[in-house]
């Protein structure tokens, strides 16, 4: 099999000057996109409505069609699941993504079409490989197989056509076949819904495999790893599969995860960051030596980046690649291969690079804690509990937080529920640690915390180990690609996951 290494990167090699195209002219590159677009959904409903006919620039395409959030375009895309087509894009739409972002009660349903199949995820996935094995060319990623941890698959019952489940459930069921050889496990084990007992079919099935690559959210592969390590009796996952390589993360930051993967796999390995959405595959990171992950230009989406200051003004702007800062961060808009036109995302990113162009997540629209003025977002966060457990040598398994307002007694703080799978010998020191940290990060809670003028030192509970997954077991979210908040501007979140965690453990 290891024959196979110079023939794949070989044909690396071929596919790079396309890439090479997109990547070194991505303002030309997008303006065809938006144009491709705009031509191809000139007939829909929403086009007709916009006169996309008319449009033949970006100015004009701004001017003429106004950002829309999933509220705008959920009447558009009921009527498709019901069987309607021609909505919002030209071609049928019988797949939908069910968006696990946040963590309500409400599901987000994202149109999938064959061009955002094949234009987007799945030809960005190959610029992914290529990528990786020009970086690599002596690779051996593809004579082993690459397991996927993915979500569950569920038929919608609106229809016989129409069916919906999580991302990576519809990519792998619309896979090519000859994808199925080069993956592990079984469809039928990936796409199981129930998510303890998938996790057990997962470390059955995949043991005696020679596995070379991993990609998931990374509080699943830790529970992975766990219980392979239990059947095995082996100490590291390096073990089990001494053919590892590569792991492929994208979700949530993989900041408070990496000691973690380094201590329990046992060995150096890659680890690769992707901007892998239920509305697009919109960056992974080409360069491990480069924080940011390159933006995919050519893949079916044209982009528009609004500046968080803008957010819930009543004509918000939004401006393009050539006028991004390194640093700022922005909201992306996006017009997609799938009928989602002038789509606010709802994550933040901010730009790394501008030569080739690389982006980083900083957070969500609506994940922070700005309750006095602080600004703080999910990157911070995750940076600050960073150094926090380096220091203290405490390893987190998953978190959240919000405010404590201001009372007659104290003044205001930040909380934190934390659950540790190794809590710090000293909690004292870890909140100190965190403080320290996230003032070095923030000026502006460093501002808040002086003198503790307007906020103390963080509040910290530990919670029980499990408690998150119990907690989203009872909302219906366990497993996937489904994830805790990390932060909230309102105590909503902390004081329910609170009492439901005193009930429970009482």
């Amino acid at each position: 099999m290891k024959l196979l290494s110079p023939a794949i990167s070989s044909l690396a090699r071929l596919r790079s000057w396309r890439i090479d195209a997109w990547k070194n002219n991505p303002v030309d590159a997008q303006r065809e996109v938006l144009q491709d677009l705009v031509t191809a959904a000139q007939y829909t409903e929403l086009g007709r409505r916009y006169h996309f006919d008319r449009l033949f620039s970006v100015k004009s395409f701004k001017e003429a069609v106004p950002i829309h959030e999933y509220e705008d375009l959920k009447p558009y895309i009921e009527r498709i699941m019901q069987g309607e087509q021609g909505l919002l894009w030209n071609t049928p739409i019988y797949w939908f993504a069910k968006s696990s972002g946040t963590t309500s009660d409400k599901s987000k349903f994202i149109p999938v079409s064959e061009e955002s199949l094949h234009d987007g995820h799945y030809r960005a996935s190959k610029d992914v490989l290529s990528l990786y094995y020009l970086r690599r060319p002596d690779s051996d990623l593809l004579t082993g197989k690459g397991l996927i941890i993915g979500g569950s698959h569920t038929i919608n019952p609106l229809n016989d056509e129409a069916q919906y489940g999580d991302l990576s459930a519809v990519l792998l069921q619309n896979s090519p076949f000859w994808g199925h050889w080069l993956r592990t496990p079984h469809l039928e084990i990936a796409l199981m819904d129930e998510w303890e007992s998938k996790i057990e079919k997962l470390a059955e099935s995949t043991i005696k495999e020679n596995v070379t690559s991993l990609s998931g959210v990374p509080t699943w592969t830790l529970v992975l790893f766990k219980r392979i390590l239990q059947l095995t009796g082996c100490k590291t996952i390096a073990e089990v599969w001494p053919s590892l390589e590569l792991y492929m993360h994208g979700g949530v930051s993989f900041t408070p995860y990496r000691d973690q993967f380094a201590s329990i796999i046992g060995r150096e390995i890659q680890y690769l960051d992707m901007y892998n959405a239920s509305e697009g595959f919109f960056a992974a990171q080409d360069d491990p030596a480069e924080p940011g992950m390159l933006l995919f230009t050519d893949h079916g989406v044209f982009m528009e980046f609004m500046p968080v200051e803008e957010y819930g003004s009543a004509s918000p702007r939004t401006i393009g690649l050539n006028d991004v800062e390194i640093g700022r961060h922005y909201a992306p808009v996006i017009s997609t291969n799938a009928g989602l036109w002038r789509y606010l995302l709802g994550d933040t990113i901010e730009f790394t690079t501008l030569r080739p162009f690389r982006v980083k997540v900083s957070g969500r629209l609506k994940h922070f804690i700005n309750a006095f003025g602080e600004e703080v977002i999910v990157d911070n966060t995750d940076r600050a509990l960073a150094e926090a457990c380096q220091q203290t040598g405490a390893i987190v398994n998953d978190y959240t937080a919000a405010p404590v307002y201001f009372n007659e007694k104290m003044q205001g703080a930040h909380e934190w529920l934390i659950e540790f799978e190794k809590a710090p010998s000293d909690l004292a020191v870890f909140t100190t640690v965190l403080d320290k940290a996230l003032q070095q990060i923030n000026s502006d809670y460093e501002a808040k915390r002086y003198r503790d003028l307007a906020l103390q030192l963080p509040q910290i509970q530990l919670l029980a180990q499990g408690t998150f997954s119990r907690w989203l077991r009872q909302k219906g979210k366990l497993g996937g690609q489904h994830k805790v908040p990390r932060l909230s501007n309102d105590r909503k979140l902390v004081e329910e996951i609170l009492q439901w965690n005193t009930t429970t453990f009482a």
